[in-house]
């Protein structure tokens, strides 16, 4: 029979990890937040990442199939990245009831191109899927013995189906999901002199 201490003490338990993990979540968001704002930085550090992921592949010569699997899901999140949020091809009423739309015609009023996957987002997944991929080569069962050259080739005929779909996509619907140069716009030294 539990008694009111036994009660007490699981409770205050279940209260500190509860605050210890609204802590942590709290840290790791105020981090982001942090990282926000410095997008060549974030890209520089995803990129030694997955530079250093790739020299323990080649010096190891295994975990091919963690390396194919990783290969597939940065795919997968490029085009979502290239993708607009609404997809012109799947509105065939035109309602605007679903927000904003990519412009189809040159009359009309120019809107945004706003991401299905934004690049925050998609720098996130890639650098996180990156650490769990690397944390995966230090794991045996995931050295699958495979003949990486069919893996390659697999992936490098995947990529181009994929990207002549999206190609092909952007042509169709007139979009371009990169800006080149945004207007920058000068601030005006004007003296006005009130009478």
């Amino acid at each position: 029979m539990m008694d009111g201490n036994d009660i007490t003490s699981e409770t205050s338990r279940r209260g500190f990890i509860s605050q210890g993990w609204t802590r942590i979540s709290q840290i790791y968001q105020g981090l982001l937040d942090k990282w926000t704002p410095h997008t060549k930085s974030r890209w520089a550090v995803s990129i030694l990442l997955l530079a250093t992921f790739v020299l323990r592949i080649f010096l190891k010569q295994g975990w091919y199939i963690v390396t194919y699997a990783l290969g597939i899901y940065h795919l997968n999140l490029f085009i979502a990245f290239l993708t607009p949020k609404i997809d012109p091809a799947m509105d065939f009423d035109g309602d605007d009831e679903n927000g904003p739309a990519l412009p189809t015609r040159s009359t009309e009023e120019f809107r945004p191109f706003i991401r299905r996957l934004p690049e925050f987002k998609f720098w996130l997944s890639v650098t996180k899927s990156t650490i769990v991929g690397f944390f995966c080569t230090f794991i045996d069962a995931f050295n699958i013995p495979v003949f990486w050259p069919i893996l390659v080739m697999y992936f490098i005929t995947l990529f181009c189906i994929t990207m002549k779909r999206q190609i092909k996509h952007m042509i169709k619907y007139r979009y371009l999901p990169f800006t080149h140069s945004k207007p920058k716009y000068r601030t005006v030294d004007s003296s006005v002199t009130v009478n």
